[in-house]
């Protein structure tokens, strides 16, 4: 670890969720009771960057909210859990990401209605590029291209190590992909990638483009990776799912735990895998974040 003030500097979405129950998702026109309603920060690297603070990783995080209610929410659920927020943008008269998500739990399926931020996304100029070069990590989804791929640029340029969570395929993903040292996908980007559902094969392309390791993620069936030129298909962790959402931001929050901790590629993989498992018992994405303890005492009684 290097000597600063944070290991992680995460790029990227923040979000205010509100999720409920629903028994099955309505048809059209329909009336539709919902349940055990919570309202909690959500968005894939706040919410990351929230598992690893809980873990004891000194994190920072940029992003952007707006002048209204949520972004006040947005910024106390991070402050909350210790995550440093000096580099998140409010943007005056504008609205915040939000997210309605009902959740069915007897199929761990859940709908997400969503709005993004209308504030401007943040610039390449707003970016402390002398924070990424003296942390460990630089975390980010790349939803902010422009000052994601020049964060990245720096983050090279001083061996911080680059994590992409890539959730979505949006423009500039495949390039940021040559910017990184490690990329994880999702199912859906894969797809998008290809055209096809052959995960392994969108493994081999993205692992063409340039990153150490490879990841996609496949819910339920577990995930597949490369890692030192090698495939590796593992089954996910078996738990009676409540609610998925947040798995993905947790998975990836664990391989980078791993990272800093300077475990194997393969146990980092495996330890994200078991804290998704373990956050899908919960209603919400950071409810059922998991102590590392649990882990630990897994791998020591198998």
């Amino acid at each position: 670890m290097r000597d600063s003030t944070f290991q992680v500097f995460g790029l990227g979405q923040c979000s205010i969720d509100y999720l409920g129950i629903v028994e099955r998702y309505p048809p059209a026109d329909a009336k539709c009771e919902f349940t055990e309603m919570i309202i909690q920060g959500g968005g894939p690297v706040a919410t990351a960057m929230v598992a690893l603070s809980r873990w004891g990783v000194k994190c920072t995080f940029t992003g952007v909210v707006g002048s209204d209610s949520f972004g006040d929410e947005i910024i106390e659920s991070l402050i909350e859990e210790g995550v440093d927020t000096s580099g998140l943008h409010v943007r005056e008269d504008c609205s915040s990401q939000f997210a309605f998500i009902a959740v069915e739990p007897w199929s761990g399926r859940r709908t997400i209605f969503w709005q993004r931020p209308s504030g401007a996304v943040p610039h390449p100029d707003e970016i402390d590029y002398n924070q990424i070069r003296n942390t460990d990590v630089l975390y980010t989804d790349g939803l902010f291209i422009d000052a994601t791929m020049e964060a990245c640029r720096e983050a090279r340029k001083s061996g911080t190590k680059v994590v992409v969570d890539a959730g979505t395929l949006r423009e500039g993903m495949l390039e940021l992909a040559g910017l990184c040292d490690f990329f994880i996908a999702s199912r859906t980007f894969a797809k998008a990638f290809t055209g096809e559902g052959n995960e392994i094969e969108a493994c081999r392309k993205i692992a063409d483009l340039g990153p150490e390791v490879v990841g996609i993620t496949l819910g339920e069936e577990g995930y597949v990776a490369i890692v030192g030129g090698e495939i590796t298909k593992r089954p996910a962790y078996e738990v009676e799912a409540v609610d998925t959402t947040g798995c993905g931001d947790t998975f990836h929050a664990g391989f980078t735990f791993g990272l800093i901790n300077g475990w194997d590629k393969l146990k980092c993989l495996d330890f994200g895998a078991w804290a998704a498992s373990r956050v899908s018992l919960k209603l919400g994405g950071r409810t059922g974040i998991p102590d590392v303890k649990e882990y630990n005492e897994l791998k020591i009684e198998s």
